[in-house]
Parts: C-alpha cells; structure tokens; sequence
C-alpha cells in the first residue's frame, strides 16, 4: 500500500492483513494471545499511526504515570512560529550547526558527523503531503510539488497555518524543548552524538539547552543461557569480547596444548635487543637490517600461532559451535539486543515482568551495562 505525508497522521486502515500475518506468525504459545490483542487494540481499533501508538505507550506505561503530548497540537505549533522564521528566513541553525560540527570534527578525527543541518530545515505539511521547503531562484519551493512562496505569503502561511510546518531531525529537538522544557534528555549514543552538535544554535535562539545523559543499555539472559556459560568455564562479560578473540581465548582454555607464543615473542625481543646493541656499535648502517628481521620474525611466530589455534578449533569444533551460538543468541547479528530485537520478542518470554522488572532494576544515573537474568 502506498503512503504520503506525516507518519503519525497515516490511516490503519488495510493493517488487518499485516495483522493477520503477525498472528500466524506468532502460533499459540505462552504470552501470545495477550500480545495479539494488545497490538490488535492498538492498530485495528484506532483510525491513525498516531492514535495506535498512543494507546500502545499507555497500555505498557500508564501505570507508571505517562505524559504523551501531541507535537501536532495547533496550539503547540504556534509557538515554534518565531524559532521557524529564524530557520527558513536567516538560516540560524545551518550557520550555528556547520559551525559547531567543524569545532567538533577538529577536536578528533574519531568524531563522525551524525547530521547535516540544511539551509531550511521545515517540510511543509498538507493533506498527504510532507515535503521539504527550499530556497529557489527567490521563491520557498515545496519540493516534487508546485507549490512556491514568495517571503512574505510564506511568513503569512506560517502564521495563519503554523500546522502545516514540520520540523527535521535538527529543528525538532528545538521544538520539543521549546514546548516541555527539559532539566535533562536522556538517550543513546547516537543520539546525544547529534545533540551535541545543536548547543550553540540553542543559544542563539534563547533555547535552554538540557543536560544530556546517556541511557541504560541491557543484555537479557536466561538461566539457561546463565548455566551454559558457566558450563564453558566463561563469565557473562566474556561474551562481550569480539567473536575471534572469544574463541581463541575459549580454545586456549580448554586445550591440552599451550597455544600462547607471547614467552617466546618476549625472548626474541631480548634477543634482538642484543644485536641492536651489537650493530650500534660496529657498524650503524646495519640496524635496519636488524629491524627487518626482527619484524620477519615476529610475523613468523604470529602466523605459526595461528595456523595451530585453527588446527586446534578444527579439532574442538563442538566447543567452537556451542559458544558462537550462545554469543549468537545474545548478540543477534554481533550487535546488542537493543538494535535488533523488537519489544515483542521480550515481552513473549516474560510478559507483564517484563517492564515492572527493568523499572526495578535500571538506575538512570548508573553508568554500568545492566546484565538481567530471567526464567
């Protein structure tokens, strides 16, 4: 089925036939039954993408006293009117954020641009609509469309209509903090990557910018998952170790033959430091030579360790795959569940424990990655 416009403001209307595959797929076991008719309620019982995952959030956290505002209010709107002057007719946030991402990227070399600000960063919204505004040959341009303002229809547009200007991924957050001010936002890495970069552009606006904190980061674990790393002779946090290095350290554990040349990579470097000294004082030319074959050698010793830790995995095939499977299963796809897992597949092992259990345990001030075991 085909969509336009604004996510939240799309029909379910037609969703009974996505509906109708979730709920095959899920069969019948354990918590399924609650779990079909929580997103039947919310998707086939509610008009819009909007009204369906309002009532979702509230089903799994009303109890725990929810404020769900509606960025799409009109009255709301009309308070991002100066703030959306200042974007599309100035470029403020473009000129503050290109700058600030400079500062940044000359801080470190590490640091990788997480958004680009655009000269105008509004979409304008109408029926099924929602495309970006430009600036061409004078006029505010919709893109894919006819529609074109001169400056002063677009001021007059944006105040007699201001719900029909949206913000982007950059003049969002402005917006949201405008209307439900923040003593602190709370979220992931990537994130607060991009926040970092509008500070600045707050300031200018008048904006109070809120401290900003990472959020908790999980790893669900069975008892069964718990019995079988330490049946391997492994602790949780082992698993956290890339995949290579866990199994040459799991291999180095359980084989009968010592597969570690760091001894005798220690021994070849005194020796080599010996004829560095010797060649220091006959004759200097030759300590690159030296250094050459130092270098071979070493790369000789870490090739022979190696080829014997495959031979040695060849041979301890059973240990290789159980644990690759367990690290598997807990970091599907070698990611943290997080970015992998839907809610769903949490909730059909635990239920209604679920939430009440990460509520209990997750502490927003900790700065620890939560390991929670369950049935």
């Amino acid at each position: 089925k085909k969509a336009s416009g604004a996510v939240g403001r799309l029909s379910t209307e037609g969703l009974e036939e996505v509906f109708d595959v979730f709920r095959a797929e899920l069969g019948n076991l354990g918590l399924t039954e609650s779990l079909k008719e929580l997103f039947k309620k919310a998707y086939l019982e509610h008009s819009t993408i909007t009204e369906a995952t309002r009532y979702l959030a509230n089903a799994l956290f009303g109890d725990q006293g929810l404020v769900i505002v509606d960025g799409d209010d009109v009255e709301l709107k009309k308070l991002l009117v100066p703030y959306a002057k200042k974007d599309i007719l100035d470029h403020t946030p473009y000129e503050k954020i290109s700058e600030t991402i400079n500062a940044l990227s000359n801080v470190s070399s590490d640091y990788n641009i997480q958004v680009n600000p655009r000269e105008i960063n509004y979409f304008y919204l109408k029926d099924d609509l929602r495309e970006r505004i430009i600036l061409k040959k004078g006029k505010y341009h919709v893109i894919n469309t006819h529609i074109d303002f001169s400056q002063e229809e677009l001021v007059k547009e944006l105040e007699s209509h201001p719900e029909r200007f949206s913000p982007n991924v950059v003049a969002r957050p402005l917006y949201q903090e405008v209307i439900l001010p923040n003593l602190c936002y709370i979220g992931g890495g990537g994130e607060l990557a991009y926040w970092l970069e509008l500070k600045p552009y707050f300031d200018e606006l008048g904006v109070t910018f809120p401290m900003l904190m990472l959020r908790n980061s999980v790893l669900l674990i069975t008892e069964k998952q718990c019995e079988k790393v330490e049946k391997m002779g492994l602790k949780v946090p082992h698993l956290f170790m890339k995949q290579h290095s866990l199994i040459n350290k799991k291999i180095r554990g359980v084989s009968n033959i010592d597969i570690d040349f760091t001894p005798q990579k220690k021994l070849l470097e005194e020796q080599f430091k010996n004829m560095y000294e010797l060649a220091e004082k006959t004759d200097k030319s030759f300590l690159g030579a030296v250094k050459a074959q130092e270098v071979k050698q070493k790369k000789g010793l870490d090739n022979l360790e190696k080829r014997l830790l495959r031979a040695q995995k060849r041979k301890l095939k059973d240990h290789v795959v159980r644990l690759t499977e367990l690290q598997n299963e807990l970091f599907p796809n070698k990611s943290l569940q997080e970015r992998q897992f839907n809610f769903s597949e949490m909730y059909l092992q635990m239920g209604d424990e679920l939430i009440p259990l990460l509520l209990d345990t997750l502490n927003p001030f900790s700065k620890d990655f939560t390991i929670l075991k369950h049935k």
